[in-house]
């Protein structure tokens, strides 16, 4: 069963891709939607195995893949509760998003291409949670990566897609090479790259020390932060983040397979997989938890000034990354599964239903050009509120709440619960953060869905209107850098809803996000039911859980009172006065443009890496390859041959008495030499 779930996308992205326009885009959408829906339809029964308790951790050897002395990889597929919700996350939404682009995609050209690169994606990130050792985990970790490039890059004839396509790449490229070497002092220190192998002896490893420039480092504190730099990359840390914005470029069904449930949460399966490693080592969690919060806080402060409405769900991800990694930190793993089983269903709920608004609106972006939009398009209305419901954590204690006030709500009692200072920290900023997210999400659905309508202002809207020329693929980033005052008007454009290729997901998803957080509480966080429900899959701290349920009322109530504040704000700001963020925004004119500009980090990336590069490839190009490489090699042998004949060409009389009166020189001095030697 599990070779089918695995590797059926790998048929279908083959099928897709190879066969292309020759069996059109109906065979190629049939055969890789059919292929994720039927690796969604066995997975659940694995998943549903482990919570019932009938289902044991099994590995499935698929073949001897490389052996070299003591190095021995085997291409085998674990699959235990770790990998069961990994499994479910990854087909269900990718099997929606599947479906959602049929739709989404319909004018588009490169459909075959299109659907055999979400294919491979899939495949690719279904090795990485199956793997049983590091260098197939690696395998898959790079597989992710190339298939985002990818479909990041589909449009590639947009410079902003390459643009942002490169980025990507060469960003994750940075945290994988401290993933490698991650993997390389692990070999080293275990003689294995067996996981299971790797996490039995990790214990036994603590406290051991090793020389590193200079100074006496402790091994698993060094293996552990090496390894975190590729989860940094790939789930888009403070530092390694900055290609999660501009991953935008790519159409919104991408945006929500890669920021929902795959690509970025692969750095917290890492994490999590290799908990029992990381627990040898207190000052790897410290790092893990701090910046895990300061990625929280960094990008629940930037998405409150975006007016792009993809640009906001993608801070927000990287914003619940930020929850997940310090809930990891903190030493609650299961707390940042929960978190990411959750978040997968709400926040591709979100971009999905963001790619409705787009679609209804002509592929018009800029939430300040929507407004009154809950009529037109009611169902992604609906739809979208029940994900921005579920994305607070809107809920009642002891009762009911949707999906995400079980698992944020679990983050932030567990970091209270740890009792260390730097725990405590990343709950106040967890709690700081919820506020801001509220915010920011209720804002896109006010900007959005009420109001008067601001479409008239939209460039979009008068190509629509005015019966010019525009391409299907003209989703934009936002590149405005103030506030704008749109003014009020439809411009006589009426939106449309959606296909419903596109709106049964966004049903579905809307399921999972209302009851995915109230259905399997107890299975992930319970302190007796969840030890029984991870079975050893993940490191859990008995004493941790029992703790998070022991924190004070006004610790359980944080949350959603941060929550109800950033409501509160929302409204004010967009519903009762809308005069208030224009004056804001002059008021603290400084603070607004920090924001907006992304506390710099772009400008910070330019500053440091990218010019100096830019000039030391200069510098080779100029100097290294053309002044010398090409100049006294393949320019300067052109050179001596052009020379040569032009010296030649003047020896040329035309004349056959001319040549013949040279060879008979030659002849006589060749007959000379014969003599004398």
């Amino acid at each position: 069963m599990i070779q089918l779930i695995v590797f059926l996308p790998l048929l279908a992205a083959l099928v897709a891709g190879l066969g292309n326009r020759a069996i059109g885009n109906t065979a190629a959408k049939v055969v890789t939607t059919g292929a994720l829906f039927v690796s969604c339809a066995l997975s659940w029964p694995i998943f549903l195995g482990f919570l019932g308790g009938e289902q044991v951790a099994q590995v499935t050897p698929v073949l001897q893949w490389i052996r070299s002395g003591d190095f021995n990889v085997a291409w085998s597929l674990r699959v235990d509760t770790l990998t069961a919700v990994m499994l479910v996350v990854i087909t269900t939404v990718s099997a929606l998003v599947h479906l959602y682009s049929w739709g989404y995609m319909a004018e588009d050209d490169s459909q075959p291409r299109f659907f055999a690169y979400l294919s491979l994606f899939t495949f690719a990130m279904l090795m990485l949670v199956t793997a049983d050792n590091l260098v197939q985990m690696f395998f898959g970790w790079e597989g992710v990566g190339l298939a985002s490039y990818l479909l990041i890059g589909f449009w590639y004839y947009k410079p902003s897609a390459n643009a942002a396509a490169i980025k990507a790449f060469v960003v994750n490229r940075v945290g994988d090479f401290g993933f490698m070497l991650g993997i390389f002092g692990t070999f080293w220190v275990f003689g294995t790259v067996s996981i299971p192998e790797i996490l039995a002896a990790a214990p036994g490893m603590a406290g051991s020390t090793v020389g590193f420039f200079g100074a006496r480092v402790e091994v698993m504190t060094l293996l552990c932060l090496l390894l975190f730099i590729g989860a940094m990359g790939k789930s888009a840390q403070l530092g390694l983040h900055t290609w999660l914005p501009d991953a935008m470029e790519g159409p919104t069904p991408v945006s929500a397979l890669i920021h929902a449930a795959t690509m970025v949460t692969a750095g917290v399966f890492m994490v999590c997989r290799m908990s029992p490693m990381f627990e040898t080592s207190d000052t790897a969690l410290t790092v893990v938890t701090i910046l895990g919060a300061a990625t929280a806080l960094f990008a629940a402060t930037v998405g409150t000034t975006q007016s792009d409405i993809k640009r906001v769900i993608a801070y927000s991800t990287c914003s619940q990354l930020g929850y997940m990694f310090f809930a990891a930190g903190v030493g609650a793993y299961g707390a940042a599964m929960f978190h990411l089983f959750t978040h997968a269903f709400f926040k591709a709920l979100l971009f999905l239903g963001a790619g409705s608004v787009i679609h209804a609106m002509h592929h018009e972006q800029d939430m300040r050009f929507y407004g009154g939009l809950r009529r037109a398009i009611p169902i992604t209305f609906v739809a979208m509120t029940l994900g921005t419901l579920a994305i607070t954590g809107v809920g009642l204690a002891g009762l009911f709440g949707f999906a995400g006030f079980y698992s944020k709500d679990a983050i932030l009692e567990a970091a209270f619960a740890n009792g260390s200072e730097v725990g405590r920290i990343a709950f106040a900023v967890g709690v700081f953060a919820a506020l801001l997210t509220s915010f920011y999400s209720w804002r896109l659905v006010f900007l959005t869905f009420f109001g008067t309508p601001r479409w008239e202002a939209s460039e979009h809207i008068q190509h629509a209107m005015h019966g010019l020329h525009h391409e299907p693929d003209s989703e934009h980033g936002d590149s405005a850098h103030h506030p704008v005052h749109a003014p009020e008007g439809t411009a006589g454009y009426h939106p449309h809803e959606s296909p419903w290729s596109m709106l049964t997901p966004l049903v579905l998803l809307s399921v999972g996000a209302v009851l995915a957080g109230w259905a399997f509480e107890h299975s992930f966080l319970d302190a007796e039911h969840g030890l029984e429900f991870w079975r050893g899959s993940v490191a859990c701290d008995a004493r941790l859980r029992h703790g998070m349920h022991g924190v004070p009322l006004w610790v359980k109530l944080s949350a959603t009172i941060a929550m109800l504040i950033g409501l509160g704000i929302a409204a004010w700001a967009y519903l009762v006065n809308t005069s208030v963020p224009q004056r804001f925004a002059s008021t603290f004119r400084g603070l607004y443009a920090f924001l907006l500009n992304k506390w710099y980090w772009d400008e910070l990336y330019n500053l440091v890496f990218i010019r100096p590069a830019f000039a030391f490839g200069r510098i080779f190009w100029k100097r290294g390859d053309e002044g010398t490489i090409d100049r006294f090699g393949p320019n300067g042998v052109a050179a001596v041959v052009a020379g040569t004949s032009r010296v030649s060409g003047r020896l040329q009389s035309g004349y056959v008495y001319t040549y013949a009166f040279v060879m008979l020189i030659g002849l006589a001095g060749l007959a000379t030499w014969a003599i004398a030697a």
